[in-house]
């Protein structure tokens, strides 16, 4: 599985809608709103680079109120119970 992080610019007026449609989009796990740089992130996974294209350009882009997208391809995935583990070895 390919996890993809994208980061989304989006119409102030239009975020929660906005929102609503990045994460009812197939192949997206999860979206959250957010202050910062940017307005939303989602969290794509998907089982190869083509469907990030895909899920991204036809259809995260394609999203009314949607002004601007960077994407993210995640190499490894570190959960705190992977780096306790990781540090407990021989106890």
């Amino acid at each position: 599985m390919i996890t993809a992080i994208v980061l989304i610019h989006a119409d102030a007026a239009r975020i929660p809608e906005t929102a609503q449609a990045v994460a009812d989009t197939s192949g997206v796990a999860e979206v959250y709103s957010c202050a910062g740089d940017v307005d939303l992130i989602a969290i794509v996974r998907v089982r190869d680079h083509e469907q990030i294209a895909g899920v991204v350009t036809s259809g995260i882009n394609k999203i009314p109120g949607v002004t601007k997208t960077a994407t993210h391809i995640a190499f490894k995935s570190y959960a705190s119970a992977d780096v306790e583990a990781g540090f407990s070895l021989g106890d």
